[in-house]
């Protein structure tokens, strides 16, 4: 959908809001999940990166890792297999669907009150800190997907996963975990809950 107001809700993890907070989102400007899973480098304590480490504990006896090299090493094949799904996702946003906000520069939100509460609880399995829910105005473009019709996180063909992503961006069907893509004006308009306190 494209230039519509609609009033939605948002986990708030990184940095609180403010009532009447006005945030910008365009094509332009890269959101947090761009930031984590194509800028945010995987180093052991000597500066050596997932390669290097692969390489310089390769034998003909196998891969031998301390704790620390295995902790880089699945860290990293972490972040790329979810940075591979973001492209191929962005891929067939861009050929098929490109008036849909792109996932890489949107703000994550949810319909409902009960629906952002099973983000809040995903991101309390992971640890990750929430330090809000709040409601936002949007005046701009939405789409509204499943999360769960997302490519896996698996080593199917890429073929797979571009056909997971076409059925992805074909909408929210089944409703099992309803997110929100969200960009243009948004504005807080009322802090539900302050988890932080």
């Amino acid at each position: 959908m494209v230039d519509n107001e609609l009033y939605v809700y948002h986990i708030v993890t990184k940095k609180k809001m403010s009532l009447g907070q006005v945030i910008y989102f365009d094509d332009n400007q890269k959101n947090t999940l761009y930031h984590f899973f194509f800028e945010k480098e995987r180093l052991n304590s000597k500066g050596e990166d997932f390669i290097q480490i692969l390489y310089g504990h390769y034998t003909d006896e196998g891969l031998k890792m301390n704790k620390e090299n295995a902790e880089v090493a699945i860290s990293y094949v972490g972040q790329t297999i979810r940075a591979i799904r973001e492209v191929i996702v962005e891929m067939v946003r861009l050929q098929e669907y490109p008036e849909y906000p792109s996932r890489l520069s949107c703000l994550y939100a949810a319909k409902s009150y009960e629906d952002a509460f099973k983000w809040k609880d995903i991101f309390d399995s992971y640890n990750r800190k929430v330090l809000q829910l709040v409601k936002l105005r949007v005046v701009g473009s939405f789409f509204e997907g499943d999360g769960n019709l997302l490519p896996k996180e698996d080593g199917v063909p890429f073929s797979s996963k571009i056909e997971q992503a076409r059925a992805y961006w074909k909408g929210n069907v089944k409703n099992e975990l309803p997110e929100l893509l969200i960009n243009g004006k948004i504005e807080v308009v009322e802090i539900l809950e302050d988890f932080s306190v």
